[in-house]
């Protein structure tokens, strides 16, 4: 399969994820911009604010593509890391940032000691991951008692008209789009179809209360399109990385 027909199947196997985001890794972010009809900088902000990064804080930034969030919050005088399972986005990320951090690595089974960052973010990237409560439970694990979680992810809008058209511009005006932009258009079919298939508001949060984390609320934006969850790790839980509520 040549590069520009790379995409992963709703498998999400790790090989097709990898290699499909290495693919588009040069020209991600212009896809972005456009594809989201340029509201990803409000969603990035709206993040960036939720994560609160200051001087000195320590921040792992997970599915941080080429860098875009991770130099924002360095940019705050945070310690960032920036972490992707795709070397081809890791290699971009490096070219365009060189001052910051980044490590190839997976979600599943992060390469970073126990209690290492104050807060654990990723962006539009869980939904890729192929264990979801893995990916939640490895966070969880990475982050100091009393740190934080902030997932910006696509999801459910809360109306049921809107609903309907945005089901529409994911199945037909966003493959429509991505033919004249984008070099991987396989990548945006697969883009909506994992969006189709993810995990509404409610469903996301209680999978993150059954990792562990607490204090679990999320706020919508765009109507639902998107949906920034935050939670915190307990200073005190005898039960582990792994408890539920």
């Amino acid at each position: 399969m040549s590069p520009s027909a790379r995409r992963a199947t709703l498998a999400k196997d790790p090989r097709e994820v990898a290699g499909m985001f290495d693919a588009v890794a040069r020209r991600y972010d212009l896809s972005n911009d456009v594809m989201s009809l340029f509201q990803v900088h409000m969603w990035r902000a709206v993040t960036r604010a939720a994560v609160a990064p200051a001087p000195g804080m320590r921040i792992l930034d997970l599915a941080a593509g080429t860098g875009t969030s991770a130099a924002e919050y360095a940019a705050q005088g945070a310690d960032v890391v920036a972490c992707d399972f795709s070397t081809g986005m890791v290699a971009e990320g490096r070219r365009r940032h060189p001052r910051i951090s980044f490590v190839a690595g997976d979600a599943t089974a992060l390469p970073f000691a126990d209690e290492s960052f104050d807060a654990v973010t990723i962006s539009y990237g869980l939904r890729n991951v192929q264990d979801t409560m893995a990916a939640l439970r490895e966070m969880h694990r990475v982050t100091r008692p009393g740190g934080r979680i902030v997932i910006a992810e696509f999801s459910t809008p809360a109306s049921r008209a809107f609903r309907a058209v945005y089901r529409y511009y994911l199945g037909t005006a966003l493959p429509a789009a991505a033919r004249l932009i984008s070099s991987n258009t396989a990548a945006y079919d697969y883009l909506g179809e994992s969006i189709l298939a993810w995990p509404d508001q409610q469903a996301l949060a209680s999978l993150m209360q059954q990792a562990g984390w607490r204090g679990v609320g999320y706020k919508n934006l765009s109507g639902g399109i998107v949906a920034i969850h935050r939670a915190t790790r307990p200073r005190h839980d005898p039960r582990g990385t792994a408890a539920a509520l």
